[in-house]
């Protein structure tokens, strides 16, 4: 991906003319801008307002923005300080994930009363960004598959499952982590998540060394340049520092909104890019864990990883907007932010078609005395897929049970006739019988 660098005021302003700079202080004439935060790159494929040529243009709205830019602590391989600013649309945004995404909003809204089903149906959204997350970063394990080794608690047959089972581990130990990060801590998110899956074993939970090869990032079509070289590995224990110091900010001489606060650790590692693999899954456990500890506790469940997936282009052209602009990290902002806005979106609507069909089921199962919303759970999806198998681990990681609650829903189920039991080794294992459709329809219970 080629994106043209954007020309500063001060490369430009040497150019202009008495006339340029005149117009260029003028009234602004289009407010086209206004909601949308273009890059140079974009905006001088367009046609200008009346009376400026493009350079014009973009110096009036460089010098508005840099007007309105808050600084953070991150600096770049030359010690020239990233920033962001804050307009109408990320105001937006940010509405919009505090409305839905902290608190007991979101829950409420969506199952109401329904929590023990919207808590169930949650552990399948932290299963599915474990599996998506691992697949952006080269896991190539299928869905079907993935799900299967979380539930059923089994050993990862290869690099790609252990990726997976990595990545759930380390999205649950967020919630151990405590509310101030430290170095320790952003080590062993990144050792959990890569352990047993890298070729030099010891690099899972340290920092590059100097002397290693940094790794750089290349564009996912060309087999050219990199398109990102992160800072020398001399600077990565200082840097890391300072991005714990930034994440635990009490915000007491300025205030930082929680979302972009998350967003910009993402960015943070992901640009320091301090380790010889990991580093994306380990930038977005980073924003979880910010998320988390603010109070948006819906975010750890958020299928983000799923959407970048989908558009890949888009993610890294964020990272390059910014750094091709100054280290103007707004772009990086609007674009996670549509991402979350998104994700936010489709969680509701799979909890809210979730809760339909749960509902549904009862309703087909209410003549069954004495069934718990698991069991009605796992029948429903047994109708779905007549080929799954069942067991104990399986169904207490499913649900947060214990093994002997998982052990009593099992065996209640077989013993209705609902479920057969097959030995496989020394776990119990449980499968539809092929007439469960009908058992349902002509069983009293």
């Amino acid at each position: 991906m080629h994106i043209a660098p954007a020309p500063t005021i001060e490369e430009l302003a040497e150019r202009f003319t008495a006339d340029d700079l005149t117009a260029v202080l003028g009234p602004a004439g289009d407010d086209r801008e206004r909601n949308r935060y273009l890059h140079w790159d974009k905006l001088r494929r367009l046609p200008p307002p009346l009376g400026l040529s493009h350079e014009q243009w973009w110096v009036k709205i460089k010098y508005a923005r840099r007007e309105a830019t808050r600084s953070i602590p991150l600096v770049d391989r030359d010690g020239n300080p990233f920033g962001y600013t804050l307009p109408d649309q990320v105001h937006r945004s940010l509405h919009h994930v505090d409305q839905r995404g902290g608190g007991e909003v979101a829950m409420d809204e969506v199952v109401t009363s329904e929590r023990e089903a919207g808590s169930r149906f949650l552990v399948n959204s932290l299963m599915e960004e474990a599996i998506r997350s691992s697949q952006l970063e080269g896991a190539t394990t299928s869905r079907v598959v993935a799900k299967e080794l979380l539930r059923s608690g089994r050993a990862p047959r290869d690099r790609s499952e252990l990726m997976i089972a990595n990545n759930y581990r380390a999205i649950r130990l967020i919630k151990e982590m405590g509310s101030a990060l430290t170095p320790a801590g952003v080590l062993e998110l990144h050792r959990v998540v890569t352990a047993g899956t890298l070729a030099d074993p010891t690099a899972a939970g340290r920092l590059q060394r100097p002397g290693e090869d940094r790794v750089a990032v290349f564009d996912r079509d060309e087999d050219e340049a990199p398109i990102h070289v992160p800072p020398p590995a001399e600077q990565l224990p200082e840097r890391l520092e300072a991005l714990c110091d930034f994440a635990n900010a009490d915000d007491a001489d300025r205030f930082v909104h929680p979302v972009v606060r998350a967003i910009l650790l993402h960015f943070w590692l992901a640009y320091d890019h301090p380790f010889e693999d990991g580093n994306g899954r380990t930038a977005r456990l980073l924003f979880f864990w910010a998320m988390h500890v603010r109070g948006y506790w819906l975010a750890e469940y958020l299928p983000i990883s799923r959407l970048i997936r989908k558009a890949p282009a888009q993610y890294e052209r964020a990272f390059l907007e910014t750094e091709t602009d100054g280290g103007d990290t707004t772009y990086f902002l609007i674009h996670q932010l549509g991402v979350i806005d998104q994700a936010i979106d489709d969680l509701h609507l799979y909890l809210q078609r979730k809760i339909a069909e749960q509902r549904d089921a009862e309703a087909r199962l209410g003549g069954f005395d004495g069934l718990n919303g698991r069991q009605v759970a796992l029948l429903t999806h047994a109708i779905r897929h007549p080929e799954q198998l069942y067991t104990y681990s399986g169904h207490a990681t499913s649900h947060r049970v214990t093994h002997e609650t998982a052990r009593s829903d099992l065996a209640d189920l077989a013993g209705r006739g609902l479920l057969a039991r097959r030995r496989g080794g020394r776990a119990h294992r449980y499968e539809p019988p092929a007439d469960l459709p009908e058992r349902l329809k002509e069983s009293p219970g």
